[in-house]
């Protein structure tokens, strides 16, 4: 009978490990889930508007088949302006030299990495020169395009949703972020409304 109890308190000992082992684990990833979400709320604050973690800051100052210079931009190349958006961090506020002046059609969008990971909205910006098999006319909100642009990881080779059109003169900017840093050289795009003379 001893031996009995014996076996059923082992028994039991072992199940109850096995309770609590799995509910530690689950904990250990719920809080691993949200460790992830806090690291994406801080992505989220640090990229501004438009999802821009991983951004390739600085370019190589080449320009897309087909774009045309601005003939009339409102800043000229070489001139100096101030950002007035927040793409990303470090960037509003800072003194901006044109290195490139453009008149295209500005798109805002939303796509899934082809990289993996969560959906990047309203992703400011791309130029309609660097969607693949590109139309005569603008693509207007709600239209799929393939995405050219590699601005970021996981851009290039993605279908898109067009959130946003805008007919406008964009730049390309060398700068320095305000938060310090390396320059950014050849940065892609910022449009005339988000610059101002100083």
């Amino acid at each position: 009978m001893m031996k009995m109890k014996r076996i059923l308190l082992f028994c039991l000992t072992m199940v109850l490990g096995i309770v609590l082992g799995a509910c530690s684990n689950d904990n250990g990833e719920q809080q691993r889930g949200d460790g992830n979400q806090n690291v994406n709320t801080e992505r989220e604050k640090d990229e501004g508007h438009g999802g821009h973690a991983g951004m390739d800051h600085s370019g190589s100052g080449e320009i897309p088949k087909g774009l045309n210079n601005a003939e009339n931009p409102t800043f000229k190349v070489g001139s100096k302006a101030v950002i007035k958006d927040d793409h990303m961090e470090g960037m509003k506020g800072a003194e901006a030299t044109v290195v490139g002046a453009f008149d295209t059609t500005v798109y805002t969008i939303s796509y899934d990495p082809t990289t993996g990971g969560e959906r990047v909205t309203n992703h400011k910006w791309i130029i309609h020169e660097e969607i693949k098999n590109v139309k005569d006319t603008p693509y207007k909100p709600g239209d799929e395009v393939v995405v050219e642009a590699d601005h970021m990881e996981g851009m290039k080779g993605t279908t898109a949703v067009i959130d946003s059109a805008e007919q406008t003169t964009v730049y390309m900017v060398d700068f320095t972020p305000t938060t310090g840093g390396e320059k950014v050289t050849n940065h892609k795009w910022v449009t005339e409304s988000e610059l101002s003379a100083q």
